[in-house]
């Protein structure tokens, strides 16, 4: 139990092992089932079953131990301190597609065509192996890998996925003053509202990766831009389902009268990773969708 001025030490706890064995038993069995292995995709679910078990206890035994009074001052501060170096690390996840976006259409591709670079490294490749390749974006590369396909639009699916988003951390906000002014009620409907959003927001994505693979022609395999294309939005979308869940388990406790608006920290975390995602989907909606 901890006091104004000491730390909470916690007990001993087997769910970092758990969680280890679980991860590395899903790995293995992923790593089975691409070499074609029988037993790689039971082993496969069976980790994935391992670590879901294990975030659920884990997660109700920290609020369990929240609730009773626990943690004090600065093990808020220390939360808060792993939650922002998560999403620090999140934001070096989505850079690095970014700048591979970045680096192929503006020097990749133009050195191929040799746009803008008469005496640049891709002269040679252009003029030896692909003379008939036009540096246009989107593009699939020399050869056409993956077959013709269309771009994808920002108008249509992509531009209601933004507005759906957008109220989402707008609804997400009004939960968050809800709470702060002990309006429950609020919080409740707030976090309701955010949840529905979030997840309609999956469904219209799934609806847009099929119409693209069934009506577009446009694949993960449709060269450079299918790849950064589907990593960039696919990545991006499991965010949402997880921050969406994670929503579902804050919106779960506030049904059973956990928060107050000095001890919300829970809350507080899932609305910034969810403030995370809308930030990151904006800027895939511009340089993604419409440039």
């Amino acid at each position: 139990m901890s006091t104004h001025d000491s730390y909470y030490i916690p007990h001993k706890a087997v769910w970092p092992v758990l969680a280890t064995g679980g991860l590395m038993m899903t790995l293995a069995g992923f790593a089975n089932h691409l070499n074609g292995s029988s037993i790689g995709s039971g082993m496969m679910l069976t980790g994935f079953v391992i670590f879901l078990v294990m975030l659920g206890l884990w997660f109700a035994l920290q609020s369990t131990e929240s609730e009773s009074g626990m943690y004090n001052h600065g093990v808020g501060i220390s939360y808060r301190m792993g939650m922002m170096w998560f999403i620090f690390s999140e934001v070096m996840f989505f850079a690095v597609f970014f700048g591979a976006l970045w680096y192929t259409r503006n020097l990749s591709v133009a050195w191929l065509g040799e746009t803008g670079f008469p005496s640049g490294p891709g002269r040679s490749t252009h003029d030896t192996l692909w003379p008939a390749f036009q540096s246009v974006w989107p593009t699939n590369g020399p050869g056409k890998v993956g077959g013709d396909f269309e771009p994808m639009g920002a108008f249509g699916l992509p531009f209601l996925n933004t507005l759906l988003l957008l109220s989402s951390g707008v609804t997400c906000t009004w939960a968050h003053h809800g709470l702060l002014a002990k309006n429950r009620d609020q919080l409740i409907k707030g976090l309701i509202a955010t949840v529905g959003l979030g997840f309609l927001f999956v469904g219209f994505q799934a609806t847009e990766y099929y119409e693209a693979y069934h009506e577009m022609g446009l694949t993960l395999g449709s060269g450079i831009y299918g790849s950064t294309f589907f990593m960039l939005t696919g990545f991006h979308g499991f965010h949402v389902c997880v921050g969406a869940i994670i929503l579902s388990v804050v919106l779960f406790r506030s049904w059973k009268g956990h928060f107050t608006p000095e001890n919300h920290f829970a809350f507080e975390a899932a609305a910034w990773y969810w403030h995370f995602v809308d930030v990151v989907w904006l800027g895939l909606f511009v340089f993604v969708y419409m440039m």
